[in-house]
């Protein structure tokens, strides 16, 4: 798979494609399962956002935020650029 991001993109972080950052979802979270079974399934489909089974509100997947190319600072809960 080529990647689209540009040569002065921000760095990936450790696992970025399976682990949110800590700040953005935490271990202890009561959800946190399903949410991750959520994110695991839109990338396997190549979705670019899926439903949060709380708030029902869009988001963003790792793999879409990686292929945009940078960090907008509006705390993704899966942004692959957080350090």
């Amino acid at each position: 798979m080529m990647s689209t991001m540009a040569a002065d993109s921000p760095t990936l972080r450790d696992e970025w494609r399976h682990v949110p950052h800590p700040r953005r979802l935490s271990e202890q979270h009561p959800h946190r399962g399903e949410i991750l079974a959520r994110h695991d399934d839109a990338m396997a489909n190549g979705l670019p956002v899926y439903s949060d089974p709380v708030s029902g509100l869009s988001v963003f997947t790792a793999d879409y935020l990686a292929r945009r190319g940078y960090c907008c600072e509006s705390g993704c809960r899966h942004c692959p650029f957080v350090e």
